[in-house]
């Protein structure tokens, strides 16, 4: 499989849930990925469990909020680099990174004190990226192309 060269911290999208762009940390040392998330609203749908949350997808201007909705598709305890433990929603969703496109699993936690709004883990990366941990941003900003692509799919997905 042919692998994009990342840095330690690229440019996201998450285009099913609207978001463009998302400056993660991409964190090697963890082994799911996790994605800021405040006031978590969980819901029974005929298709199943939905969670409806909030980003702040930029850290320095809380003011920008998007409101997020996606199918549960588990629950899972989750170490975090301190040691604590949290119980905590996972979703699936696309990510785009660079001129790539797939689905991968993401918890919801508030990350509201943290550096970065997500961290992509290993899983997320395997099979699809190389880490150069000297290098920050080498795919530069997520192309339009790939996210009105699968936006296209989102709106299969129930949206309230």
């Amino acid at each position: 499989m042919n692998q994009t060269l990342v840095g330690w911290k690229e440019w996201v999208s998450l285009p099913q849930l609207g978001l463009s762009a998302i400056d993660a940390k991409i964190d090697t040392g963890a082994k799911t990925s996790a994605l800021h998330a405040f006031e978590l609203d969980v819901f029974e749908h005929p298709e199943g469990l939905y969670v409806r949350f909030g980003i702040h997808p930029d850290r320095q201007d809380t003011s920008v909020a998007v409101s997020c909705v996606a199918p549960v598709i588990d629950r899972r305890l989750v170490s975090d680099s301190g040691g604590h433990r949290e119980m905590r929603f996972v979703i699936r969703t696309n990510l785009q990174l660079g001129t790539q496109l797939w689905p991968i699993e993401i918890t919801l936690t508030n990350r509201e004190n943290m550096a970065y709004r997500m961290l992509l883990g290993r899983e997320a990366l395997r099979g699809h990226a190389l880490v150069d941990a000297s290098q920050t941003h080498l795919l530069g900003q997520p192309q339009p192309s790939l996210q009105q692509e699968s936006n296209r799919y989102e709106h299969r997905h129930f949206v309230p």
